[in-house]
């Protein structure tokens, strides 16, 4: 059997990373990506890489009940491309996908299916799987997605040392494929002068005027009541409030939580929100409206994925996840 090189894509961390280094924050909805392109270029690097040539290309990623939406069937019909699906937890992480790399790295070196792997992720939770493949005698190459000062973004120190070698993507390759979304405001329409009518009987037909749904949701229902000054949420798949911690979000300023981290929360909740503003539709944000206390999982996984970030902290504790999501809603009522 002829020598190869496998490649594993965590999407999740591939697309996290790319929207990091497009627009300051891992908010997915905020980049618009050319995934062929994408895809042709990581299988180009592997194999200049290892001067092997590809056997295939493993993406994972999550999907709802695990079934694949439009664009994960396209791109699981792109050549030597193979889909693995995990799903969405009732929380809105992802379930299923770790352990899909995981124990497919493993196989595929017990296996002898290829000489060279290469991962792209950098999710500590890989680091035991990538030490076991290498017991079967393949090298795992980590591929990095480089941040825009071109350090690799996001990757745990346990699975740099347990990789044989960390490499970064051309960056020049990520910035052509992946592309900030910013969906200007429409101009506003400025009606046309009116005309005079020419002098001749009218005839007034009455019609019935039929109201969808986004319509009754734009008439006034009368003065709504107060909010909380804080609003603690999860994911949309909980829809359950939290509590409010002692002394924090209270406007009082003798909470008990640490300044310095406060400023990093604050920080990592105004580039979610900016993202949103600029990529988000007015479906989008009308369902963002509607879904209140909750927080979409798509904006409350950014929210927690980019603070573990700048946090250097992957594993945070339930104190930071609802300062979080409170100032989520402060920072979106006082812009």
């Amino acid at each position: 059997m002829r020598s190869t090189c496998s490649l594993y894509i965590d999407t999740g961390y591939l697309l996290a990373s790319a929207a990091t280094r497009v627009t300051g924050t891992s908010l997915r909805s905020g980049i618009h990506v050319e995934y062929s392109p994408l895809i042709s270029s990581l299988v180009a690097a592997a194999e200049a890489r290892s001067g092997l040539p590809l056997l295939r290309v493993h993406w994972y990623d999550s999907a709802k009940n695990g079934v694949p939406d439009a664009q994960q069937e396209r791109i699981g019909e792109l050549s030597k491309v193979k889909l693995r699906l995990g799903r969405f937890g009732v929380n809105g992480e992802q379930k299923g996908v770790d352990l899909r790399i995981g124990l497919d790295l493993v196989a595929h070196a017990r296996n002898g299916a290829s000489d060279v792997f290469f991962l792209v992720s950098g999710d500590d939770d890989l680091t035991e799987a990538v030490e076991e493949a290498q017991v079967h005698g393949v090298q795992v190459v980590l591929l990095a997605v480089p941040t825009v000062d071109g350090k690799p973004h996001g990757v745990s120190r346990h699975l740099i040392r347990a990789a044989d070698e960390l490499d970064s993507i051309d960056d020049a390759a990520v910035d052509a494929a992946v592309m900030k979304v910013d969906r200007q405001p429409l101009p506003e329409r400025i009606p046309p002068e009116p005309t005079a009518a020419p002098t001749r009987p009218t005839v007034t037909v009455a019609r019935s005027v039929v109201r969808t749904p986004l319509d009754l949701a734009a008439i006034p229902q009368g003065p709504a009541a107060p909010r909380p000054a804080s609003v603690l949420a999860y994911s949309t798949s909980t829809g359950s409030p939290g509590r409010a911690l002692p002394g924090y979000g209270d406007g009082d300023g003798d909470g008990d939580g640490d300044g310095e981290q406060d400023r990093l929360i604050d920080e990592v909740v105004m580039r979610v929100l900016a993202s949103f503003k600029e990529s988000a539709t007015s479906d989008d944000k009308l369902e963002l409206k509607r879904a209140r206390p909750s927080i979409p999982r798509d904006i409350d996984r950014a929210l927690l994925l980019d603070a573990a970030v700048v946090m250097q902290n992957y594993d945070l504790d339930e104190g930071v996840r609802y300062r979080l999501r409170s100032r989520f809603w402060e920072k979106h009522d006082e812009a």
